[in-house]
């Protein structure tokens, strides 16, 4: 797994913190809406109400901006997904609390998959890194629930992917091509969560 990316100098002052988060802020909407070959570093400044100087007290190009709003997206979705989760739930629970907790951030910031499938190209590690940190925790939570007895006794790696590939494209979907007539995001995490639990197969 490669280590995520960081601003190059990173704030000591509340008032420096905030001035970064503004900055990530205004990139998010800048390579959300012009995607990062189009966007500029003045763009992001002038979004973001600072001068061009503060830019260049964190960040030493664009390039650089953008690794770190791909690394910043990935802690907020996983802020997402941990704030739906309650310790009392089961591990089936969870699984359907995060996902719903997921599809919920994306509705709200749906620009992420524009950024998250740029980086690809952009910068091939943090695109990859973004989908192992993910898979790690799903994994964790498959291995805790396992340990529970509430999941088969030996979750794998592929387990996790395919859980995490079933979620983002759920998220594709219903978060970002969503219609007025679609189902809830309670609703769709429920079907994903009766397939995990019961599987797809006709027992007849």
């Amino acid at each position: 797994m490669q280590t995520q990316q960081q601003p190059e100098k990173q704030p000591r002052t509340e008032r420096g913190r905030k001035t970064l988060r503004k900055l990530l802020d205004a990139a998010t909407v800048e390579f959300g809406e012009k995607g990062f070959h189009e966007a500029s570093i003045s763009g992001i400044t002038r979004r973001a109400g600072v001068a061009l100087g503060s830019f260049y007290t964190y960040f030493e190009s664009k390039d650089a901006i953008f690794r770190a709003l791909v690394a910043d997206m990935s802690d907020s979705v996983k802020h997402a997904a941990r704030e739906a989760i309650d310790g009392r739930m089961t591990a089936l629970e969870i699984e359907r609390a995060a996902l719903k907790g997921f599809l919920d951030f994306a509705g709200e910031h749906k620009e992420i998959y524009r950024i998250i499938d740029e980086a690809e190209f952009v910068d091939p590690a943090s695109y990859q890194n973004h989908y192992e940190t993910i898979a790690e925790r799903i994994l964790d939570r498959l291995k805790a629930g396992a340990a529970e007895g509430h999941f088969r006794a030996d979750p794998q790696e592929a387990h996790a992917w395919a859980l995490m590939g079933m979620n983002v494209f759920l998220g594709l979907r219903y978060a970002i091509w969503g219609r007025e007539d679609d189902m809830s995001s309670d609703e769709v995490a429920a079907a994903a969560n009766a397939m995990l639990a019961h599987g797809i197969a006709d027992s007849k």
